[in-house]
């Protein structure tokens, strides 16, 4: 398959800047993968969208203040870095912003008594790292860390306050473990409120664990998308929510993936006969049109970036053909696109 395959263009003022006042109020696309009928709604109908029995599969993963910003020394030039892996003992793996100044040996210091050594440069800007700090590790990324938002939205010249917004709304209600340089977005969708309101009427939820890491920052560059290497992201499946998703498929109810990483998650552990295995460990999956889905029935997700792996794997779902008339709709009849967007349910 060819990246253009999976290239539109979008008008810069449809992509969403910051959150609206309220979760669910986000604008739904409801799409029919069969009859290729659109419906257009509100989050919030969810509730009378959904039926009882249907089964909801959610990332829990917690997203961390992975961005510092410190100042090389000696020099003073300013450099960015985002935390992408522990690899134990204060040691990272990095994404680094202006890497050019970066080598082996050079210090940046962020905050008081709180630095780090590049100890390898691994190439495409990415750099194993040597923190040096005194005091509690979580403290102090709380105290100098920035929530990691993505490149289109601009926070310059921003106010405290929306900085404070940020480390709230680019978190999901139900976040529980810290691990992701980014929010699986799709769950932003979703307040507490409407969580019970659904529970309440009979749909079930249940939850995976997927650290979302580099690629979700890096777009596909191969002309042939197969070549794309795609980078590994940790992953963890229970026994409760093994069990769930399997008694779901036995009886026949719908089992709704909230979000790309929920879908890659499952379809990661899925076995050829579509029963579900308690299984942690680190996925490579790269879903392309083609692909033969063995748990997910459903599927809400946010608009994506083009060319990149996530809108691919959309695609693989609902079909491009249909997939690209959606993303026209979209933008014709105003959506917000991308993080702090709007959604699309598909069935």
């Amino acid at each position: 398959m060819r990246i253009e395959d999976f290239d539109y263009l979008l008008p810069p003022d449809r992509i969403a800047q910051v959150p609206l006042e309220r979760r669910e109020d986000s604008r739904l696309m409801v799409v029919n993968r069969q009859t290729g009928v659109i419906q257009h709604r509100c989050f919030h109908d969810l509730s009378s969208i959904l039926t009882q029995g249907d089964l909801l599969v959610l990332n829990n993963t917690r997203v961390f203040p992975a961005r510092l910003e410190g100042l090389k020394i000696p020099g003073g030039a300013l450099i960015e870095m985002l935390l992408l892996e522990d690899l134990g003992e204060r040691r990272w793996k990095v994404l680094g912003r202006r890497a050019k100044r970066l080598r082996k040996g050079t210090h940046v210091e962020f905050g008081e008594k709180f630095g780090a050594t590049v100890e390898a440069d691994m190439g495409e800007g990415l750099f194993v790292v040597q923190f040096s700090a005194e005091g509690n590790w979580d403290e102090l990324l709380e105290r100098y860390g920035q929530v990691p938002l993505p490149p289109y939205i601009s926070r310059e010249s921003a106010s405290e306050q929306l900085h404070r917004e940020d480390k709230q709304r680019y978190q999901t209600v139900y976040a529980q473990h810290r691990g992701s340089a980014a929010a699986p977005t799709a769950g932003l969708h979703f307040s507490e409120s409407l969580l019970e309101a659904l529970s309440q009427m009979g749909v079930q939820k249940t939850f995976v664990t997927l650290h979302i890491g580099l690629d979700t920052f890096q777009p596909v560059k191969e002309e042939v998308v197969e070549r794309h290497p795609i980078h590994a992201e940790r992953y963890e499946i229970s026994q409760e929510t093994s069990d769930a998703v399997n008694n779901a498929k036995f009886d026949g109810r719908r089992v709704i993936a909230v979000g790309t990483t929920a879908v890659r998650a499952l379809e990661s552990v899925a076995g050829e006969d579509g029963v579900l295995e308690p299984r942690h460990g680190s996925t490579r999956l790269f879903i392309l049109p083609g692909y033969k889905f063995r748990i997910i029935d459903a599927m809400i997700t946010n608009f994506h970036l083009p060319r990149s792996t996530l809108l691919m794997l959309v695609s693989a779902f609902m079909g491009n053909t249909l997939r690209r008339r959606c993303y026209e709709e979209a933008i014709g009849g105003g959506y917000r696109f991308y993080s702090y967007g709007d959604a699309m349910l598909i069935v």
